[in-house]
């Protein structure tokens, strides 16, 4: 039998929903500490899930008495940067929530820290280990030629409370980093250029930046525009997004996680005549954070990289970073 891997858990939030489950219900892994600065949602967090560990007030208390293998950061977005680099220094693979630091001058302290620590650094876009999203990527290499425009739709009301509500850039950093990865795993491609506009809609709920729109120039003269907000009552997309890539012989529609498309099939007259695409059937083992979480725990046994490694992600936070600066300057920005 596999000797199971320990691990901390930081932030004991609503967030942690989505990943004690699946952590309870693993053999090859055991949660030995909750850290949270209050204190009674650590011990709850314990006790409903009915976990084999101890409260701390904070991670580094936690760090200093016991010797765990990995530390998996649901802690609010502007403490990502600071547990992850306390946990790599002290030997830690981290598995964090998205994003995976409040900018890309973090990031690269997070990515250098991780090089040197010869530890694992991962990000939880959980949007990569769906069936659907990579139906249609295939379906968008396959099917339609050379892929030029890809557009992606998000409007949802949701009402979170707590941090969100207060944040600065609410949508483009908390909610946006999904949907920018979600473009560079779709298109295989990364972003160079950027123009944002990013607004706060009369009757918003939060205090800052709750919708945007952005136009990306990525490689390849790719062009991927996204459209956002979180403050949309009625008719809502799905939370992965409304998609369409267009390419030089067909479309491919991603929209209420249900992926269909067309492509030419005879060529003349004014219009083209299209057939629906044959769409993939793609039936992963594990999806969402129960993907991504499998995915980490085999890396950390046998050294391979995964897919939303930190210095991959680092890509798609500089997306957000790019988006927020042309949002505050009203300026075409360059993304580095």
């Amino acid at each position: 039998m596999t000797e199971k891997l320990t691990a901390i858990l930081v932030g004991a939030g609503s967030i942690t929903n989505a990943w004690l489950p699946v952590l309870r219900d693993r053999g090859d892994v055991e949660i030995i500490a909750v850290a949270d600065p209050r204190c009674e949602a650590a011990e709850a967090r314990i006790r409903e899930f009915a976990l084999p560990a101890r409260p701390f007030p904070d991670l580094a208390q936690a760090l200093e008495k016991l010797r765990p293998d990995m530390v998996f950061d649901c802690s609010i977005p502007s403490a990502h940067c600071a547990n992850s680099l306390l946990a790599l220094r002290h030997g830690c693979h981290v598995l964090s929530e998205k994003p995976m630091a409040g900018s890309v001058a973090e990031a690269r302290r997070i990515v250098a820290t991780a090089r040197e620590a010869n530890r694992i650094h991962a990000v939880i876009q959980n949007r990569r280990y769906m069936n659907d999203i990579i139906a249609c990527r295939e379906a968008v290499r396959s099917g339609i030629g050379v892929l030029t425009t890809l557009n992606a739709d998000f409007y949802i009301g949701a009402h979170f409370g707590g941090f969100r509500d207060v944040m600065d850039h609410v949508l483009l950093l908390d909610m946006a980093i999904h949907s920018f990865d979600q473009a560079r795993f779709l298109s295989g491609c990364d972003a160079e250029k950027v123009f944002c506009k990013e607004w706060n809609p009369a009757g918003s709920w939060y205090r800052h930046g709750a919708s945007a729109v952005a136009v990306f120039t990525m490689s390849g003269g790719l062009v991927f525009t996204y459209r956002g907000s979180w403050c949309a009552e009625g008719c809502p997309t799905s939370w992965e997004c409304d998609w369409r890539a267009v390419g030089t012989s067909g479309t491919v529609l991603w929209r209420q996680n249900r992926v269909s498309g067309e492509s030419i099939v005879r060529s003349g007259g004014k219009t083209r005549e299209c057939a629906a695409l044959a769409i993939p059937e793609v039936h992963l083992s594990c999806t969402g954070h129960a993907g991504v979480i499998d995915e980490f725990l085999r890396c950390v046994r046998t050294g391979a990289r995964p897919q939303t490694s930190g210095d991959d992600n680092i890509r798609s936070l500089a997306m957000v970073e790019g988006a927020i600066r042309s949002a505050e300057t009203g300026l075409e920005t360059t993304i580095e």
